[in-house]
């Protein structure tokens, strides 16, 4: 992953000028809730990989309280954003690793397995063939029955419908801004956007591939519950555990 990401000044860019943009975020949130109620309602140990400013994690916690949660992340700058959000709390831990590196799933050892991994808008910053091998890292990670789950961004299937997306976004985004700053001009916003420096870090991969590469791991039950455009929730369960 690049370096980029670990300078305040783009993760501050991302959290309070992205982040918060991203439209129907707590649909997302309760269809994500939804699945681990229904395949791992008593969750004791999840991940929030890529965490950022854990805002993943924090909706996970939100549904499943008596849960620990192990925030994960390449960029000190975000994962002192998380420690903000979980002030109170011992039952969140940060661990600060880079999983584009082929050695960071040693850095977990003293969790042992996990019940729920959860991302957020993380991996479709690797190659997809790094893509794969996290995934596969993953599955490694997870309990028997285990639930991951991928709240991310992928590819449109053409131009024009990344196109739309585009102007969908933008539409979300400028509303989001006017909220600070009711004067702000819709093309002030068009020209940030395009010109983002973490636009340029994105290797977006289409949603059937990747769901594709779940099953090949040997995940189970592997499906889309979201997807509005580009934006997508989706993942499976490991196998092994009697189902509730």
């Amino acid at each position: 992953m690049s370096s980029e990401w670990k300078t305040k000044e783009l993760s501050d860019t991302f959290l309070e000028n992205v982040r918060g943009a991203i439209p129907l975020a707590e649909t997302q949130f309760e269809v994500m809730h939804k699945m681990i109620s229904l395949w791992f309602p008593e969750v004791g140990l999840a991940m929030d990989l890529g965490c950022g400013d854990a805002v993943v994690g924090r909706a996970l916690l939100s549904k499943f309280p008596s849960a620990e949660l192990v925030c994960v992340d390449f960029s000190e700058s975000m994962l002192d954003s998380a420690r903000e959000h979980f002030s109170k709390t011992d039952a969140v831990h940060f661990v600060e690793a880079d999983y584009s590196s082929s050695d960071w799933t040693g850095t977990l050892n003293d969790f042992g397995g996990f019940d729920v991994i959860v991302s957020g808008f993380s991996i479709h910053h690797q190659t997809d063939e790094k893509k794969q091998e996290v995934y596969s890292e993953i599955y490694g990670l997870l309990n028997p029955g285990g639930v991951f789950l991928n709240l991310e961004h992928v590819s449109s299937s053409t131009k024009e419908v990344e196109a739309a997306f585009d102007d969908y976004f933008i539409d979300s985004l400028y509303e989001f801004n006017r909220k600070a700053n009711p004067e702000i001009e819709r093309q002030t916003v068009v020209e940030k956007y395009y010109n983002r420096t973490d636009k340029q870090e994105n290797i977006l991969a289409p949603l059937e591939e990747q769901c594709d590469w779940l099953r090949r791991i040997g995940f189970q039950d592997v499906d889309c519950f979201f997807k509005i455009f580009e934006l997508t929730l989706f993942g499976g369960r490991k196998p092994g555990r009697k189902d509730l």
